[in-house]
């Protein structure tokens, strides 16, 4: 397999979780077994199979590699791929890659469907996902991806298989969904896009940005500019639930052991060993 871009690869409770995010170079992430990826500033060869992303807004950073990755699963014979962004952004990103069509002489065949806050889409029979706003500088969205099973209904849990068939048989609904939410990602947003969707702190997994942590860096201005700072995460530390935190889209103004100095010594207990640096 080419190897294009970096990578990291982590594997938790089933799930493969690959990736790279820094803040203003690129962020790109999937996860095999759910068949999805989460935004495409970049494009690693490896990424190609996954047909289906959730892209959380049209920054440079997490779209610029959209036309590459449309051309190649069209080189490759591959079906056209879909791609779930803000709707706002919907149009405009049609316009660049028709100009692409132009520059390249190339199809660019992928379905793009527009999503706003408080939508929902099936992924498979077992997952489902649902949108959230966050805040950002652009139009910019949320996802939470649902594990939903179909569960007996309390009130039929003490009947006989026999008795529940029957009732099957008669037309009555004997069981109900039940959704868990799996895998939150949240992309780049300020403190309003996690207090906003009280999902975010439940999901199994959360992915979210961290862009500064030194002291000097002002929340206020951060905020401005549709960030978090490590002060706004630490403050909302007993909210967290998630079995497994990944903080990424670090400033390219930190080194990866400043990151992790920094940010170690500062955590506390009830988050040390459930948040997992992305370096």
């Amino acid at each position: 397999m080419i190897d294009n871009l970096p990578l990291n690869t982590l594997r938790y409770q089933g799930l493969t979780i690959e990736g790279y995010s820094r803040a203003a170079v690129q962020s790109y992430w999937r996860i095999p077994e759910l068949k999805i990826g989460f935004d495409l500033g970049g494009s690693p060869w490896s990424f190609m199979g996954t047909q289906t992303y959730l892209v959380t807004h049209a920054h440079l950073d997490h779209l610029a590699a959209l036309p590459v990755y449309v051309a190649r699963r069209r080189m490759m014979k591959m079906d056209p791929p879909t791609i779930y962004l803000p709707e706002e952004v919907v149009d405009n990103t049609w316009k660049m890659l028709r100009s692409w069509n132009r520059l390249d002489r190339g199809r660019m065949a992928c379905e793009l469907i527009g999503v706003k806050p408080g939508g929902e889409f099936e992924l498979s029979r077992e997952h489902v996902v649902s949108v959230f706003a966050t805040k950002h500088t652009v139009p910019s969205v949320g996802y939470v991806v649902w594990d939903r099973r179909k569960k007996l209904r309390p009130e039929f849990q003490n009947l006989s298989q026999d008795e529940i068939r029957d009732l099957r048989l008669s037309g009555t609904e004997v069981s109900q969904d039940v959704r868990v939410p799996l895998v939150c990602y949240t992309g780049d947003t300020a403190p309003a896009g996690l207090d906003g969707y009280p999902p975010v702190f439940e999901a199994r997994i959360l992915f979210t940005e961290l862009t500064f942590f030194l002291p000097q860096h002002h929340r206020e201005k951060i905020h401005k500019f549709g960030h978090m700072h490590l002060d706004d995460f630490l403050s909302r530390a007993e909210r967290f639930q998630n079995k497994l935190i990944i903080l990424g889209h670090f400033s390219t103004r930190y080194h990866e052991q400043m990151i992790r100095n920094e940010i170690e010594k500062k955590l506390p207990d009830c988050l040390k060993e459930r948040v997992h640096l992305w370096l």
